[in-house]
């Protein structure tokens, strides 16, 4: 086990990480800039370092910045976290070449993954169900795109290769839409990920987003745990997320899974990742991997009793899985509600100071947050300020928990989603299980405020 880990992020992951570490008997170096100087991991820091000034470029995202910090702290891995550089591949080289560990898959698979063709052709050959689209990257020829858009059929979703987050996508109901959508989209790619390459897919019209989550070591072992529920989503942002999934049949899950655990193997996969998949009518589509830990992961952790964090540094320590397919076992139901400091239907970020911070409590109720009373909520970043994990034995008593742990929480001084969040709680469509992805773009158009 290593001795030291520096942790290159910030936010409630941040507190996350260095909780894991302190429970490991690992110091965790925490990193940060000008605008974080006050949050509770870096007071609660055995060392911490600053990187830089508030920007990200200049402090997060400083590569030389942060590979300093490690080498003066004398820290013998790298955690990213997630964001910033967890899935640059350039970072994680960079990291092993200066002789740390990353704490992550290795920069192979993450070149792989990160590429959304590659990733998909990659799937293609482990057997891992794909939305029908183009075999790879769309060719220039104008008369080849409309030859391709017409056997896949309308309507389709042009994808940026290197997007991610929701952006570099556009949506096309007919051919006379369909190049210049190609080209604009091209154009966005390249400005925003410097690759310029674009890929097409079948437009599924009612899916949700179910994702299945793995751990592999160096092994060659791997494990699915379960799957997550992450269809409450506003332009392509996760909102609300659950596990499992209400009302898809756990054969179904099983063999998704399984496939997952396989394409691990094939492509040599080590650390925790999750394989993204819209699902409609019963099938389920592969549309993207995601190379580190996730934001949901909580809800994992919950109804599995894994905790991914730690098995992340153990695996990277060149540990193998202290358990099998076999041990896993799903129990009961969780929900998490992200906590973002923004207006509630409006959206509109609303940094600022806490001048009232009461988290929620009882059984099965978990928060993961670096705010406090009188924390700051700086510009610069994110707005989520944490998230309320609650478990049940059944999704309706998870349900029960969570509307009672978001009665109790009063955050003042900022606006917060915490309004949203309640009414969602008691809307019937959410509350009877399976919504899909455009469900609450649909709600908050008839809830106008």
């Amino acid at each position: 086990m290593f001795k030291k880990i520096l942790v290159a992020n910030r936010g409630e992951i941040a507190l996350r990480i260095q909780r894991a570490c302190r429970e490991l008997g690992v110091k965790a170096v925490m990193v940060y800039s000008e605008a974080d100087r006050e949050a509770k991991y870096v007071k609660l820091a055995e060392e911490a370092v600053c990187i830089g000034p508030a920007p990200s470029p200049l402090s997060y995202l400083n590569m030389p910045a942060i590979i300093s910090a490690a080498e003066v702290t004398d820290a013998e891995a790298i955690h990213p976290g997630y964001g910033f550089l967890s899935e640059n591949a350039d970072f994680a080289e960079r990291v092993e070449k200066s002789g740390f560990q990353f704490i992550g898959p290795t920069p192979e698979s993450i070149r792989i993954m990160g590429d959304k063709v590659s990733a998909k052709q990659a799937m293609i050959r482990a057997g891992v169900p794909c939305v029908p689209g183009s075999e790879g990257e769309l060719p220039d020829d104008p008369v080849q795109i409309r030859r391709i858009a017409k056997a896949v059929g309308y309507p389709v979703i042009i994808k940026a290769a290197g997007g991610g987050g929701g952006r570099g996508m556009r949506v096309v109901h007919t051919e006379a839409a369909l190049v210049n959508a190609v080209q604009m989209t091209r154009a966005e790619a390249g400005a925003a990920f410097g690759n310029p390459a674009v890929y097409m897919e079948k437009f599924l019209q009612n899916p949700r987003h179910i994702e299945i989550q793995i751990l592999a070591d160096k092994h060659r072992n791997a494990v699915y745990l379960g799957e997550r529920d992450c269809s409450m989503q506003r332009r392509h942002q996760k909102v609300i997320e659950e596990a499992p999934a209400p009302g898809i049949p756990r054969k179904l899950i099983e063999r998704i899974g399984e496939r997952c655990v396989a394409a691990c193997k094939k492509i040599g996969y080590r650390g925790a990742g999750t394989f993204e998949f819209l699902y409609e009518n019963g099938e389920f589509y592969f549309i993207e991997m995601n190379t580190r830990v996730q934001v949901e992961h909580p809800v994992t952790e919950w109804i599995t009793g894994v905790d991914i964090v730690k098995t992340q540094i153990m695996v990277a320590a060149g540990e193998k899985l202290p358990f099998t397919q076999r041990q896993i076992e799903i129990r009961g139901h969780a929900i998490e509600c992200r906590v973002n400091a923004e207006d509630p239907y409006k959206f509109t970020p609303s940094p600022g100071r806490i001048t009232t911070w009461h988290a929620p409590g009882g059984p099965g109720v978990r928060v993961d947050s670096h705010a406090y009373t009188n924390y700051y909520v700086p510009p610069n970043y994110d707005s989520m300020i944490g998230k309320i994990i609650v478990h049940g034995d059944t999704r309706e008593e998870a349900l029960a928990r969570m509307r009672t742990a978001l009665s109790e929480t009063v955050i003042e001084g900022i606006n917060t989603n915490i309004a949203l969040h309640r009414e969602l709680m008691v809307d019937a469509k959410f509350t009877t299980g399976g919504t899909n992805i455009h469900y609450l773009e649909e709600w908050l158009a008839h809830h106008k405020r």
